[in-house]
């Protein structure tokens, strides 16, 4: 149904394709950098052209001269000339496919690059509340049908209108009666590319959007967290069924648009035939009355055929193009999507940070506004009943926990009222129960996500005041996930110090204590961790991490212990190598170890979003708060090993 001019399909809100006059400048913007290619295109579609005229007057002087006149020399001379030309109109294909290409591959390189650029500048909050699929079909699906809109259909409507005004002139000069008998069935062309073609453009749109459904599907499901949390809970079946669906949904929307085009072009090839027998029929007429030649007919019968075939593909251009411009419009979606976390123009640039971090006031919401966020696929609900928590079937605005990233910040506001100050060199430990906000908190320095009100400054300076570069530079952080590249254990720890030499990385990983651990593989530093850095156990992760840290080297860390899963050894290995990189750093540390909140400069103590409590450990425990609750919960366990 309708509502305000968009398409609904359940709670999916599916706007019709707009093609306006800014979208058409803006797409053939991207054909700008090729006018050279696409002018030397145009000149070989000319004389492609051309060429093409030049056959059925070679019939008609066979039929009307050659033949009657028993003119043997002539009869040889243009019959080489049938030969001559499709060699030289295939020499002309093959530089205009070669321009073709170059186009349309230069248009696909420049959109991609675009692309991948603006989503690596969105905020974290973006990729939150958006499924890799969809944006893996974005940069893949629709960017190719983007292409397809450049390189073929803008090529094939230059071609199609160069040879119809080439045709009609000719047909005109040769006899105008013939020719409107041969287009006046051109109103039958229009008519039924009008009643079919808005169909067809509706099946296309349907198409993509099965694909990115079945993308982000696999996308999911496929991935290494995914594949482990289906076998765990024996739901292969399951997942093979649903994959199944979706799927069969792709499949049967193939079909529907391989029939509704057979249609169209049938209706226009009968069409076509019509025109084409109404041409012989005047044109015998005229030839019984002795005022036309039978070569004149073939000729005419020849170039018949070439005018239909670009007029029909004249006539569903403007499906064809509003096909291929629901792709540009997916794509044009994401680059316009407004930045988050912007740099300013005026951005000021740290060569040196001292460390002093000020939180003023700070308050964050994760809800997100709408035009923030890339628009969904259609979702569509798993499973009745034990897969309905999967976010298939809240629609286009689910629930807040949906589109906040996490369910354990479901509340509206996440962090609220939040004041404190770290000095150059000290190290402050936030505690609290879970879903408090610490982690969201540690998110805001390193400016994953901007304040919703307040500020935080470093050295002075809002952090919206710096380059991301002075961010960047001076901010260091470990997070409770360790996420390593399909790659080497070189390669993922150069990510934080490119031009790191050989003797850096041993000296970092000594540090995070994992260089024995590293020579100890056959490869060494040359070694594969797999998918997400599988093939290491959750301390070698977090090693790792803490290492290519310490390659960095920056003023500022941010650390989440995540310890609590470790072995003994592991965890005590973690340990020293966190005590020797917070020295003479400011640190802000999410404290899961005693040790660690005994050598805090300060405790900060979390609930709800809130900062309940602040001081040292004795301070906080003589105060009889939530602080000395934890203590005695999580805390007093550790005592012995303090």
């Amino acid at each position: 149904m309708m509502r305000g001019g968009r398409y609904w399909h359940g709670a999916v809100e599916k706007p019709k394709p707009n093609v306006s006059r800014r979208l058409l400048f803006r797409v053939l913007k991207y054909a700008k950098p090729y006018w050279l290619h696409i002018a030397g295109m145009l000149l070989s579609i000319t004389a492609g052209a051309l060429l093409g005229l030049i056959s059925p007057l070679i019939f008609r002087e066979i039929i009307d001269v050659a033949l009657p006149e028993k003119d043997i020399l002539k009869l040889n001379a243009l019959a080489l000339g049938l030969v001559a030309i499709p060699l030289i109109r295939s020499g002309i294909r093959i530089a205009q496919r070669k321009l073709n290409v170059t186009i349309g591959e230069g248009v696909i390189y420049d959109l991609r690059v675009a692309l991948y650029r603006h989503l690596q500048q969105m905020s974290l909050r973006f990729f939150t509340n958006t499924r890799t699929g969809e944006l893996m079909s974005r940069l893949n699906n629709d960017v190719v049908g983007a292409q397809n809109a450049i390189s073929n259909t803008i090529v094939a409507f230059a071609t199609n209108v160069i040879t119809v005004v080439a045709t009609m002139a000719i047909m005109l000069a040769l006899e105008w009666r013939l020719t409107l008998a041969g287009v006046i069935i051109f109103p039958f062309f229009i008519f039924i590319v009008r009643r079919l073609g808005a169909r067809l453009q509706k099946l296309v749109r349907a198409q993509m959007e099965h694909n990115a459904q079945m993308n982000a599907m696999m996308n999911e499901t496929l991935d290494i967290g995914g594949a482990l949390l289906v076998k765990l809970f024996g739901r292969i079946d399951a997942e093979v069924r649903q994959f199944a669906g979706r799927a069969a949904d792709v499949r049967d929307a193939g079909v529907k648009r391989s029939v509704m085009g057979m249609q169209v072009s049938t209706l226009i090839g009968l069409a076509s035939f019509l025109g084409t027998a109404l041409v012989y029929w005047i044109g015998g007429l005229m030839v019984i009355e002795g005022t036309f030649t039978i070569g004149m007919i073939v000729a005419f019968a020849v170039y018949l055929e070439r005018l239909y075939f670009p007029l029909e593909a004249l006539t569903n251009a403007p499906v064809d193009f509003a096909q291929s411009i629901v792709s540009f419009e997916r794509v044009f979606e994401v680059i316009d999507l407004p930045l988050e976390i912007s740099e300013k123009r005026d951005a000021i640039h740290l060569d040196k940070v001292k460390g002093a971090l000020a939180f003023e006031d700070v308050r964050f919401r994760y809800r997100i506004e709408e035009a923030h966020l890339l628009s969904d696929v259609e979702r569509i609900g798993r499973f009745a009943s034990v897969d309905a928590t999967r976010s298939g079937d809240r629609g286009r605005r689910g629930s807040e926990t949906a589109r906040s990233g996490g369910a354990h910040q479901a509340r509206d506001i996440a962090l609220d009222k939040i004041a404190f100050r770290i000095e150059p060199g000290q190290l402050v430990a936030l505690v609290g129960p879970s879903g408090a906000g610490k982690t969201t908190l540690t998110y805001l320095i390193p400016r994953l996500y901007d304040p919703s009100a307040g500020r935080i400054t470093l050295d002075g300076y809002d952090l919206r005041d710096l380059t991301l570069s002075t961010m960047a530079r001076n901010i260091g952080m470990v997070t409770q996930e360790t996420y390593l590249f399909h790659d080497t254990i070189r390669t993922n720890l150069l990510y934080a110090k490119p031009d790191a030499s050989q003797a850096e990385l041993e000296a970092a990983a000594k540090v995070a204590h994992i260089h024995d651990f590293i020579m100890g593989l056959s490869d060494g530093y040359d070694s594969i961790v797999g998918e997400r850095g599988y093939r290491l156990s959750g301390g070698e992760k977090q090693r790792m991490a803490i290492a290519r840290v310490v390659l960095k080297d920056p003023r500022i860390l941010v650390l989440d212990e995540a310890t609590s899963h470790l072995d003994s050894q592991s965890e005590a290995l973690i340990q020293d190598a966190l005590s020797q990189i917070m020295r003479g750093r400011s640190s802000i540390v999410i404290a899961h170890r005693l040790s660690t909140i005994l050598a805090a400069d300060t405790i900060l103590v979390l609930d709800r979003g809130l900062i309940v409590e602040g001081g040292s450990h004795n301070e906080l425990l003589n105060q009889d708060g939530l602080y000395a609750r934890l203590y005695e919960t999580q805390f007093s366990g550790q005592r012995e090993l303090a």
